[in-house]
């Protein structure tokens, strides 16, 4: 035998070894794999436990149980009150593909398996299950699958579907206990984002509350209050759009506000009462219900057209059985997910603080109303008890000096100053009525305001603020029919003044006394023009003449340049 030769079997024991060596290489590449799916599967439990932001939560779930078990498509279905899928997020399908599959799935065939029955299911073809009926055009082909349900404490709040494991192999049991571990981890992930988005939502009512009530108790307008907590009550709980209908002492609709879409068919609506609206099912229902189509509602038959396009919505009283103020609505668009219990859980108490700041408001205009009328009152009394007394006096001495005046232009101008003294103690005590006379909140304002509303009205055509007396209980003696004409004839009387006597001056002078109301407006214009009276004053005759009284029109006289109109009616009409 030659030293070149080898034993003869030698091979035997060097296949062997390196059969060995394959086999310990296989087993350690598959403990590295093992090791590498643990530090992804720990990598993926820290991702999401790490975020606090709902949404992003879930996305970060199905994303992570798609590298874990290797699959091409992934989605997280979320089940809904109804036991339908409410939310569903797909992941390794492009929007463009998704737009022309259409709607996404609502929760039936395999889907809705795993909502039936939740426990984890895994299939080697889709389409062999007895619940699978198919895919809807342009959807992707799939066969493997593996779903788990995700529970937060012992609700199932949905459900993991991984399909198409890449290289066209089966999702095994390891896939199965990897992905089970994670919906743990996302079930402890999604509770924790829930609490947080409960504190960040009562953290938000808090403030919207906190905002209405500084508002409205600094002074700020009702109606843009009211807005206002509309506007953030919709943007808190991602409505579409905000109604609020305003209630009346007797239960009727007075008016509405709203905002967002479709909000112009809600605006100004004014009912006899709320039979048939949303309001009536949420006066009905204890001041909170939640609604998951309003446009199918039947409950709505009063104009249920203006809800057409919605489905979710929330109706909740502002107010107490007392005294309640309105009905605050929120509406989302078909299709939408319905109102959450957390999105609307601090929807009362928000609506609570509000009817409150209301009526806090109320309070103190209430007080500023009091306060006001009580210094009307005080004015009143001191222009009462020390200018006319003094005024009085003056003209009193004035008259008795006047006998020891012999020059005729001096006594004459002592007579016109206690004239004058006598007109102004008139004007005073006229003063003082108006001050004294408090009107009552929701009826007509009196004369006297009405009066006075109309001076400040015709002074921007004079060009300058004509004078106003009044004498006698003008707002108690006048009857409003009465009253009515007289305001008529103030204003065209006034008008005329504007247009055709080229005046620097007018005075109205109104009294009503002896049953007769009379109403002088004298101006220091060009006159009457020469043929007779002016087309424009024959409307002030006719409306004499129809409560059996009558106008005469005259120069003003006494050497003074302008017009005087005399206009005298009876206080009681004659009948009709």
């Amino acid at each position: 035998m030659s030293t070149g030769e080898q034993p003869t079997g030698s091979g035997v024991p060097r296949l062997r070894l390196d059969e060995l060596l394959d086999e310990l290489q296989v087993r350690i590449d598959e403990v590295r794999g093992t090791r590498d799916r643990l530090n992804g599967l720990l990598e993926a439990v820290m991702s999401v436990g790490r975020e606090l932001d709902l949404p992003q939560v879930l996305r970060g779930i199905v994303e992570a149980a798609v590298v874990l078990v290797d699959a091409e498509y992934g989605a997280l279905g979320v089940i809904g009150n109804d036991r339908k899928l409410a939310e569903f997020l797909p992941v390794g399908i492009s929007d463009d593909l998704r737009a022309r599959i259409g709607d996404l799935p609502s929760g039936h065939g395999i889907l809705g398996e795993l909502i039936r029955h939740p426990e984890p299911l895994r299939l080697s073809e889709l389409s062999e299950h007895p619940a699978s009926y198919g895919f809807p055009d342009h959807h992707p082909p799939m066969h493997s699958f593996l779903g788990v349900p995700i529970r937060v404490r012992e609700d199932v709040f949905g459900n993991l579907y991984l399909t198409e494991k890449r290289g066209g192999a089966e999702f095994d049991a390891e896939d199965e206990a990897v992905l089970s571990t994670l919906a743990v981890a996302a079930g402890i992930a999604i509770e924790n984002a829930r609490l947080f988005e409960e504190v960040r939502l009562r953290e938000r009512w808090l403030e919207a509350s906190s905002d209405i009530t500084s508002a409205l108790l600094s002074g700020a307008a009702e109606g843009e209050v009211l807005e206002g907590m509309l506007e953030r009550a919709k943007d808190i709980t991602g409505a579409d759009m905000g109604v609020f209908y305003l209630l009346g002492s007797a239960g009727e609709l007075r008016g509405s506000l709203a905002l967002g879409e479709g909000a112009e068919a809600h605006r100004g609506i004014v009912l006899p009462s709320t039979r048939g609206t949303l309001a009536e099912a949420a006066l009905a229902g204890n001041g909170l219900i939640t609604v998951p189509d309003v446009a199918a509602d039947e409950r709505v038959t009063v104009q249920p057209e203006r809800w057409t396009g919605f489905g979710p919505a929330v109706a909740v009283t502002v107010g107490t059985k007392e005294r309640l103020s309105g009905v605050l609505m929120l509406a989302r668009r078909h299709g939408r997910p319905a109102f959450a219990t957390t999105e609307v859980a601090a929807l009362p108490g928000f609506a609570g603080q509000a009817a409150l700041a209301l009526e806090l408001a109320d309070r103190r205009r209430d007080t500023e109303q009091m306060s006001l009328l009580e210094d009307h009152d005080r004015i009143a009394r001191d222009l009462h008890d020390l200018a006319i007394q003094r005024l009085f006096a003056t003209g009193m001495t004035l008259q008795s000096a006047q006998r020891f005046v012999d020059h005729p232009q001096a006594s004459e101008r002592l007579a016109r100053a206690v004239d004058d003294l006598d007109a102004t103690i008139k004007i005073i005590r006229s003063t003082i009525f108006g001050l004294r006379d408090h009107e009552v909140p929701g009826q007509v304002s009196k004369l006297r305001s009405r009066l006075v509303q109309a001076m400040d009205e015709a002074a921007a055509a004079l060009g300058f603020a004509p004078a106003l007396r009044m004498e006698g209980l003008i707002d108690t003696d006048v009857p409003s029919a009465v009253a009515d004409e007289a305001l008529a004839v103030v204003g065209e009387a006034l008008t005329n003044v504007a247009r055709h006597a080229e005046a620097t001056q007018a005075e109205v002078s109104i009294s009503a006394a002896a049953g007769t109301l009379t109403i002088t407006v004298a101006d220091n214009g060009v006159g009457l023009p020469e043929g007779g009276r002016r087309g424009g004053l024959r409307n002030l005759a006719e409306r004499a003449k129809r409560l059996g009284g009558r106008m005469d029109v005259a120069a003003r006289g006494d050497g003074e340049p302008g017009t005087r109109l005399q206009w005298k009616v009876p206080l009681v009409p004659p009948p009709q």
